[in-house]
């Protein structure tokens, strides 16, 4: 059945009115669901501690939503979209949790207010496995945004950002360009909190050739008490330190046909009260057809934190033997023109005193042995990640 009508029938379930509206607004309904059965061979240097494997079936980006245009005359569109999570593993999801906004379209470009995607994610996909639609334990983000197992709050980019307004330009000769600021909404905090988030990339595609360079500022995000603290959570508290952090992102990939070979660049630069903390990154990637289907390597390295020693960020601290690097691998082969099943491996390698984990589904089963209390991102893990999945979009 025709996505549109479908999406009209919805709303009709809400409101008569409002069926009527869709008809006329161009509302499409859409979709995907996303599992993986997997596997995960784990380990961690971090003493004290019990690391088992464990097998699960999880939900990767899964969601559905509702999208429409409105013509205003004059070229002008008001767009809107609210895009909601589904756990297809265990049920449930977030009402429009994932990128939901209210904007406006035009031959100078879009504006759109709300809650999605900053800039610095456009990244991800000129390097990133869209075989597995960047998602799953095999995505190439665990290292890369300093993302995976962690938050915003904690001093993570590539982020999905509420209280947002953004700008996309329209593509001239090839060329793209976006910024967004995000605001935080401090009122239940008593106006103790004024972090902001700035976010732009600049892209251009050219035949084969796409390039990107993209730049994140995480203005008093987090905060610190003397040396302790470090997260958002400070910032609401007692505090004499609001930090600025920021992240350097260049990425450029060439598709010969055969094979396409990406590389990615990223520095990542933190306020500690030891000074500044330093991180670089970088990475290859090739992806090309097999048979009917669709073959990706990649490999990341996280090298080791420079400066404020005995501090940490996430998975990031600085000092000797914090480095850690990110291999993973797969294949998708096409069911219909909506479906697709895929089979990937995922390796993440962190030295004794690195904590990076898994961006989509990390490993959270670590166990102190002698409290009994979990550790969500163990010191020195290794994880070796199974996995076989299935997509329909719709």
């Amino acid at each position: 059945m025709n996505k549109k009508l479908i999406a009209v029938a919805v709303a009709g379930l809400l409101a008569a009115p409002l069926a009527a509206q869709a008809q006329t607004a161009n509302v499409v309904l859409y979709g995907r669901l996303n599992l993986t059965l997997e596997y995960v061979n784990a380990d961690a240097s971090q003493a004290n501690l019990y690391v088992p494997n464990v097998s699960r079936l999880s939900s990767n980006s899964s969601r559905f939503g509702l999208r429409g245009t409105e013509a205003l005359g004059g070229g002008l569109n008001a767009i809107w979209q609210i895009e909601s999570s589904v756990s297809g593993d265990a049920g449930g999801g977030t009402i429009a949790g994932r990128d939901t906004f209210l904007g406006l379209q035009g031959s100078w470009g879009t504006v759109r207010f709300g809650n999605f995607l900053a800039p610095y994610d456009d990244v991800h996909p000129v390097f990133g496995d869209t075989g597995t639609y960047l998602t799953t334990m095999a995505a190439q983000a665990a290292l890369w945004a300093n993302n995976g197992g962690y938050s915003k709050g904690t001093g993570s980019f590539d982020d999905r950002l509420g209280n947002s307004l953004r700008y996309d330009s329209p593509n001239i000769a090839g060329f793209t360009g976006s910024v967004q600021v995000s605001l935080f909404d401090d009122g239940g905090a008593g106006g103790t909190n004024d972090s902001t988030v700035w976010s732009m990339a600049g892209q251009y595609k050219n035949g084969p050739f796409t390039g990107i360079l993209a730049y994140e500022y995480n203005d008093d995000v987090r905060c610190y008490n003397g040396s302790t603290g470090g997260t958002n959570s400070t910032c609401g508290a007692a505090h004499d330190m609001q930090a600025n952090d920021s992240a350097f992102s260049a990425a450029a990939a060439w598709d010969f046909g055969i094979v396409r070979i990406a590389g990615l660049y990223e520095r990542l630069e933190y306020d500690t009260p030891g000074g500044n903390l330093k991180r670089d990154l970088w990475g290859i990637f090739a992806g090309g057809p097999v048979f009917t289907g669709k073959w990706y390597v990649g490999y990341s390295k996280a090298n080791d934190g420079k400066g404020a020693t005995g501090y940490r960020v996430n998975g990031l601290a600085g000092g000797n033997d914090t480095s850690a690097y990110h291999l993973s691998a797969s294949y998708n082969q096409p069911i219909s023109k909506r479906t697709s099943w895929y089979v990937a491996y995922s390796r993440i390698d962190n030295d004794q005193f690195a904590s990076y984990n898994y961006n989509i589904n990390p490993y959270r089963n670590a166990v102190n042995s002698q409290t009994n209390a979990s550790v969500a991102n163990p010191l020195g893990l290794t994880g070796n990640a199974f996995l076989a999945g299935m997509i329909h979009l719709f």
